[in-house]
């Protein structure tokens, strides 16, 4: 009789918790890369947050390394209701908005803290909004860091580019950016830049430290210029639908705890960028270039003509105001 009983509490126990997991809302955040890297520490620190402030309340479920979806696809997955967050690359967002093509204009921001002072500012945060017509709303920015060129020979003035094929990202902005050096730009895979480089079909690619380091792209180049000329950054991304659907209170202790995470996994993304760069240079691989100023100003002249070209798509405005973050 006791264990009858015993079992029947069990039961009513069971049924009490399911109600109650009934009402848990389940945030699925669906990213690209491994548990360790900048966004993966991000992603993992979110989830921390919310068990420790919204229990019972909220869940989040983490799904690495595209264990779900590829950025390509995540976002059409969102608005489906299949995933609830994300954090593409920016340049994933070209077929929903054309202003977020400001992040790949070529040596418009001086450094990461310029990137900081205008994501912050009136017109950064305007962006995170500019995708709410197609169902998207941004939630913050996470960091990758500033991107380096390579190649397998030194690229110290925009001539060295000249005729050189190089890998870029899916964006007009990039490959714009290329052609005013003279360059060819190639639309390739991430996923195959190795071979592409150590088989000598293109000649380089552009990217940041830590992604050059851990997919041993320095070991297939043998030159590497310290250029900070571009950027490369995320958006933590949620659908409209989702987003409005929760209760004002509970949204600000997301939003909280999403940007406390952020806040976290962009220091590492700093750590990793000066860390990794360190052990490109020690491992005496490659050869690691420092351009001097005249160099410099060079690239800049070769390439500011591309601000010019896009002005009209992401608003003279948003350009200026980028600029005005260098200050």
């Amino acid at each position: 009789m006791n264990k009858f009983k015993l079992a029947v509490s069990a039961i009513a126990m069971l049924a009490v918790t399911g109600v109650a997991n009934a009402g848990e809302i389940v945030i699925k955040f669906s990213h690209v890369v491994a548990e360790n890297t900048p966004k993966g520490i991000m992603a993992n620190k979110f989830k921390e947050l919310i068990d420790q402030r919204l229990a019972g309340k909220v869940r989040v479920e983490v799904f690495p390394n595209q264990q779900l979806f590829s950025d390509k696809k995540v976002l059409e997955a969102m608005l489906l209701g299949d995933v609830q967050l994300a954090a593409p690359s920016l340049s994933k967002f070209g077929k929903y908005t054309k202003i977020l093509q400001v992040y790949d204009l070529p040596f418009l921001f001086q450094d990461m803290s310029a990137v900081e002072r205008f994501q912050s500012g009136e017109q950064g945060q305007m962006m995170l909004k500019s995708l709410q017509s197609k169902g998207l709303i941004g939630l913050g920015y996470m960091h990758n860091g500033m991107k380096q060129l390579s190649a397998n020979n030194p690229l110290l003035v925009p001539n060295d580019a000249a005729g050189r094929k190089f890998r870029i990202m899916s964006s007009n902005v990039l490959k714009a950016q290329f052609e005013a050096v003279e360059a060819v730009p190639l639309k390739k895979p991430y996923s195959e830049v190795f071979t592409l480089l150590q088989t000598n079909a293109i000649d380089g690619q552009e990217n940041t430290w830590s992604n050059i380091y851990s997919k041993k792209f320095f070991e297939v180049q043998d030159h590497i210029t310290n250029s900070n000329h571009g950027l490369l950054d995320y958006m933590v991304v949620t659908s409209a639908e989702f987003w409005n659907g929760l209760d004002a209170d509970l949204r600000n202790e997301i939003q909280k705890s999403l940007d406390e995470a952020v806040k976290i996994g962009n220091a590492a993304a700093e750590e990793k960028s000066q860390s990794d760069m360190k052990r490109i240079v020690d491992s005496g691989r490659t050869t690691v270039h420092e351009l001097t100023k005249e160099q410099r100003d060079q690239w800049v002249t070769a390439m500011k003509p591309v601000w010019d070209q896009f002005a009209e798509e992401i608003g003279q405005d948003v350009i200026d105001a980028a600029i005005a973050s260098n200050k």
